[in-house]
């Protein structure tokens, strides 16, 4: 069994700064793509940013300049820094892994997703 634990979600006033975290634990043999995704009230959910296991990162246009994804490999955590924060980065957002279990098999799962609310 795998479990996505994140946090760093909060109120931002527009400009400001967060960063999240999700960490991964459980039986891990191997991750192969973590990152993030983000749903805001009445809207599907979007892909963010995201992260190979051979350090290809993938952004949104949205938040190109503005978020950069990290990874910490001997922590199987993985990061999300957001700067300069505008009201419609609000939204649920949601940490998503593909691993390889130690049973060898691949699996995608989700957390349980942190709120991030960006309002003077």
């Amino acid at each position: 069994q795998v479990q996505l634990v994140e946090s760093g979600g909060g109120l931002v006033q527009p400009g400001g700064s967060l960063r999240l975290s999700c960490a991964a634990s459980g039986s891990i043999f191997s991750i192969l793509r973590m990152g993030w995704y983000r749903q805001a009230p009445g809207k599907q959910r979007d892909l963010v940013a995201e992260m190979t296991s051979g350090d290809s990162r993938n952004y949104a246009d949205s938040v190109k300049g503005r978020f950069t994804i990290s990874r910490d490999n001997a922590k199987n955590t993985v990061y999300l820094q957001m700067n300069s924060l505008k009201p419609e980065d609000t939204a649920v957002y949601y940490c998503k892994a593909n691993l390889v279990t130690g049973d060898r098999y691949e699996y995608q799962y989700w957390g349980q997703g942190t709120q991030v609310t960006v309002s003077s």
